[in-house]
C-alpha cells in the first residue's frame, strides 16, 4: 500500500525532529580547537560565531538584560508570563497557526527569564533556516497576545503556582528569596502570585517586549552550519528593527540582609526542606574563582563534597545536601539547600553550619584542593560537546564581559588557585552569623527557631 500524503509528512517531520534532536545532541566541538569569531551585521549588531559544518544544524542563543528584576510592583510574574507566550501567535499567524508552522519547518525555539535577563533559544535544520528565522522574527517583533492566547497561558500559570504553593522546594526557595531582599526587585516572586498573574494584560505584555527587548543589551552566540556573512544577514533581519535603546527600570545594588534569620513555614510533608544562604561574589571579584574551587569542596561537588560526607556518608541524615555560588547582576549569593525528616533537619542544619565555619576558618586541605581542580579542569571540555551546550557556555561569558578568549584561559585560571585563595575567598564568604535559613514542613528541634 503507497503511503498517504500526511503519513509521508509526518515521517518527514519526525526525520527531521530526529536530526535536530538526536544527531545533534551527539555533535562535538573541542573547546581547545574551537575558533570563536566576532560578526558584525550590516546593520551593527554583534554576535559570537562558532562555525561547525559537520551536521546541517544551526543553534543561536540570545539575551536582552532585564529579566524578571524588570516586573513592575504588583505585576510579578510578567517577564515569565511573556516568555509562555513565544509561541501563541505572531504576525499574520494564530497561535495554532504558529505552531503547525513550526512542526512543518522542525525549528525549536523557546525564551526563558532570570533575575537579570530575557533569554532566548533556537535550533534549525540548514535546509529550513529561511522559514524558521522568519518564525523567530515575527515572534521577537510582531507577537500577536490574542485574548484567547492569553487567557489560556494565563491558566496554566496560575495552575502552575497552586501546584508550587504545595513544593516545599519552591516554597523553601521563594521565602528565601523574600527574607535576603526585602524591599527590592530580587526579594519578589520571580514567577509571580495568584493575584498578580491575574492583572497581567495584554498592554502590560507589549509594553514589557518595547522596554526590554533593545539593541544595546542585546547578546547573541550562534554554533552550528552558517558562515559569517549569511550570520549578518539572520541578525539585522530579527533583530534590526528593534529599538535602539531599552527602557529599564534601574535595579540597585543589593546584600542579603545582615544577621542572621531562621524562618519555618509550616507545610504538612513527611520531610522538612531548609534553604540556606550569604552574600557571595560578584563574577567579576579577583576572589570568584578560588570561591569556585572552594564551593566544589564544600557542597558543590556532589558525593565528593565535605557537605555530604558530614551530613550523608557519616550521619546519615540526608539523602542529598548541596551548595552553590549565583552571582546575579546587582548581588551575589552562597546558597545551599538540604532536605531530610522533620526530626532530623535540625541536626543536618548544625553539621551544614559547622562546616560552614570550618572552612571558613581552615580553609580545604592540599589533597582536597588538588582534587577538586583535577576534576574541575578535567570535566570543562564536556560542556562543549554539543552546539547547544557550547553556545549555552558562550552566552554566559559574553553576559559576564569575560572576554572571547576565556575559554582559553579558564582552566589555567582554575590551576592557578592556592590554598592561601581559597582560605581567603573563604573568610570572606563564610560568615555563619549572617546565616539566612528557611525550612518548609513542621521541623523539629530547630535551634533559634522564631
Amino acid at each position: 500500500m503507497a503511503a498517504s500524503p500526511v503519513s509521508c509528512r509526518f515521517s518527514a517531520y519526525a526525520l527531521a525532529l530526529a536530526l535536530l534532536f538526536g544527531i545533534g545532541a551527539t555533535i562535538s566541538t573541542s573547546a581547545s580547537a574551537m575558533k570563536i569569531q566576532t560578526v558584525k551585521s550590516p546593520g551593527g549588531i554583534e554576535a559570537w560565531l562558532v562555525e561547525e559544518h559537520s551536521v546541517p544544524l544551526m543553534a543561536m542563543r540570545f539575551s536582552f538584560e532585564g529579566g524578571n528584576s524588570q516586573d513592575a510592583p504588583g505585576k510579578e510574574g510578567l517577564a515569565n508570563f511573556i516568555t509562555a507566550m513565544a509561541d501563541e501567535g505572531a504576525g499574520d499567524l494564530t497561535a495554532l497557526q504558529f505552531q503547525e508552522r513550526m512542526e512543518e519547518v522542525a525549528m525549536r525555539m523557546g525564551f526563558d527569564d532570570s533575575r537579570d535577563a530575557l533569554y532566548g533559544s533556537f535550533e534549525t535544520l540548514t535546509e529550513n533556516r529561511d522559514a524558521s528565522v522568519e518564525l523567530l522574527r515575527l515572534a521577537i517583533n510582531a507577537p500577536r497576545f490574542d485574548p484567547d492566547a492569553v487567557e489560556r497561558i494565563r491558566g496554566q500559570l496560575l495552575a502552575g503556582l497552586a501546584f508550587a504553593a504545595k513544593d516545599p522546594d519552591r516554597v523553601a526557595a521563594r521565602e528565601w528569596f523574600s527574607a535576603a531582599f526585602p524591599d527590592h526587585p530580587y526579594g519578589r516572586p520571580a514567577n509571580g502570585t495568584m493575584d498578580s498573574i491575574a492583572t497581567i494584560t495584554r498592554e502590560d505584555l507589549d509594553g514589557y517586549r518595547k522596554r526590554v527587548f533593545a539593541k544595546d543589551t542585546l547578546k547573541v552566540v550562534v554554533v552550528g552550519d552558517i558562515d559569517a556573512t549569511t550570520l549578518g544577514r539572520i541578525l539585522d533581519r530579527v533583530f534590526g528593527d528593534l529599538p535602539e535603546k531599552a527602557d529599564l527600570v534601574p535595579v540597585p545594588f543589593v546584600e542579603p540582609k545582615k544577621g542572621g534569620n531562621l524562618q519555618v513555614v509550616e507545610m504538612p510533608v513527611p520531610q522538612s526542606v531548609a534553604t540556606f544562604g550569604l552574600a557571595g561574589m560578584l563574577r567579576k571579584d579577583p576572589d570568584f574563582i578560588p570561591a569556585f574551587v572552594m564551593n566544589h569542596i564544600l557542597g558543590g561537588g556532589g558525593f565528593s563534597s565535605r557537605l555530604m560526607e558530614q551530613v550523608r556518608e557519616k550521619r546519615g541524615l540526608a539523602y542529598s545536601v548541596y551548595s552553590y555560588l549565583q552571582p546575579y547582576q546587582h548581588a551575589a549569593i552562597f546558597a545551599g539547600g538540604v532536605a531530610t525528616k522533620n526530626d532530623e533537619i535540625g541536626q543536618s542544619l548544625e553539621v551544614i553550619r559547622a562546616e560552614l565555619g570550618r572552612m571558613a576558618a581552615e580553609g580545604p586541605s592540599p589533597e582536597e584542593l588538588e582534587n577538586a581542580k583535577s576534576y574541575l579542569v578535567g570535566s570543562y571540555p564536556l560542556r562543549f560537546d554539543t552546539n547547544s551546550k557550547i553556545a549555552n557556555q558562550l552566552l554566559g561569558i559574553l553576559q559576564d564581559g569575560l572576554g572571547i578568549d576565556y575559554v582559553d584561559k579558564r582552566n589555567a585560571l582554575i590551576q592557578a588557585v592556592t590554598l592561601e585563595d581559597v582560605r581567603r575567598a573563604s573568610a570572606r564568604i563564610l560568615a555563619t552569623d549572617n546565616l539566612i535559613t528557611t525550612v518548609v514542613g513542621q521541623p523539629k528541634n530547630l535551634k533559634g527557631r522564631s
